[in-house]
């Protein structure tokens, strides 16, 4: 049972970012836009070029910049900036690349901090058991720590999820769920960049950082599929995936594409898709099949069949923060109930299903790149560590494509 202060926290919350790009800044924007009492008062990040523009970029912000309060000796650089971050507030943004995501969270915990998560929470089940270790920690402490898994905060989908559990479609025999995109961005290597500045700059395209796209990006599809299911999880996954446009060096040691079936106990089976490729169809989606009928929980509506249709209809009336907001933004929602937890000592924390899910994605993973089905238990078990030898500018570590039946299970 987590421990409870007592009574209703007020004055000004000190927020700190970890992670100064894209994800980050907007993070940083919905954490000060949640709450009044908010001032972001440090930032840290790898490098002074992205502090610097996420800095801007808030500063630019009418409805914010007044709380965008950062002096330069309050902005770290290097490995080691989320210390000095921590130290300096009461609330911690986790934003950076996921390689990064146990440690970091490791020492909020440790400092008392409350947290926002963004996902994936690791690359590695190593990493995942300090994650377990730290959501254990921070439950006694009585800490909040919110994940990034933003589709679990969007009013739309929590009332789609809540029929399902209600039994609208009945008992669930099969799931699927789809995330076909095009490529992303990259950045060119410039003078004076080291090896490893290029890998950071370029950190999804690299598993030791990013976890693959299917951990990555596709765990919002997945960890959707696991709620579903009532947060029970597959035992079983038997995948497939390679490099068949993506294949330039440049594009580090990550596939471009997975299909995986995942088996879970009670005879379900998942089928999942993901890929990046340009030029190529797009589609994100995902559907649950019962004996009664199909939900379509991307598209937010249900199918029933004896003719029976529902599709979610906007009401504010229900949602706090959507009669605030005017809108269901699930990425401001999930802010709003982070800060409203704090102010009134009922802390929140996604620990099981941020760690359950990002396995759930290294586990498909770890079956694409042996070309083995993997087991739940296996998964938790591998001794798999992707931690480069050094944490340092200069040499990088050497990233090699996974290779299905030559690859070996660690």
């Amino acid at each position: 049972m987590a421990k409870r202060k007592a009574g209703k926290r007020d004055g000004v919350l000190r927020v700190g970012l970890i992670g100064c790009g894209g994800r980050g800044t907007g993070a940083a924007a919905q954490a000060l836009r949640a709450d009044e009492g908010t001032v972001l008062v440090a930032m840290g990040d790898a490098f002074s070029d992205h502090l610097e523009n996420s800095h801007k970029t808030l500063q630019a912000s009418a409805d914010i910049q007044e709380r965008v309060q950062v002096p330069p000796e309050n902005r770290f650089v290097g490995f080691d900036a989320y210390k000095q971050v921590i130290e300096a507030v009461d609330v911690v943004l986790l934003t950076t690349s996921p390689f990064f995501r146990p440690m970091h969270v490791a020492y909020a915990v440790e400092r008392g901090k409350h947290l926002f998560v963004e996902k994936p929470v690791a690359v590695d089940a190593t990493g995942l058991r300090s994650i377990i270790e730290s959501t254990r920690k921070a439950e006694e402490k009585g800490l909040s720590m919110v994940s990034g898994l933003c589709y679990r905060y969007q009013f739309a989908k929590q009332e789609t999820v809540r029929r399902i559990h209600e039994g609208a479609v009945g008992d669930i025999r099969t799931l699927q769920c789809t995330y076909n995109t095009g490529e992303l961005w990259y950045r060119t290597p410039q003078p004076g960049w080291t090896d490893m500045d290029t890998q950071m700059r370029n950190w999804l395209y690299f598993d030791w950082l990013s976890g693959d796209h299917i951990a990555e990006q596709h765990i919002h599809s997945l960890d959707k599929l696991a709620w579903a299911m009532g947060n029970v999880y597959p035992v079983k996954a038997t995948s497939s995936g390679g490099r068949s446009k993506r294949t330039d060096p440049k594009f580090g040691n990550i596939y471009d594409h997975f299909n995986t079936v995942y088996e879970w106990e009670d005879g379900v089976v998942g089928f999942s898709s993901c890929r990046q490729m340009s030029g190529c169809a797009s589609n994100v989606s995902d559907y649950v099949y019962g004996t009664k009928g199909v939900a379509n929980i991307q598209g937010h509506s249900i199918h029933t069949d004896d003719g029976e249709r529902w599709r979610y209809r906007n009401d504010a009336s229900k949602n706090w923060s959507q009669r605030r907001r005017g809108s269901d933004d699930m990425y401001q929602n999930e802010h709003d109930a982070f800060f409203w937890s704090i102010r009134n000592d009922e802390p929140i924390n996604n620990g099981d299903y941020m760690a359950n899910s990002t396995m759930m994605a290294i586990m498909g993973r770890l079956a694409a790149y042996t070309g083995q089905s993997i087991t739940w238990e296996q998964a938790w078990n591998s001794t798999l560590d992707l931690t480069p030898e050094s944490l340092a500018f200069g040499p990088a570590p050497e990233c090699t494509v996974a290779v299905p039946g030559v690859t070996p299970f660690v």
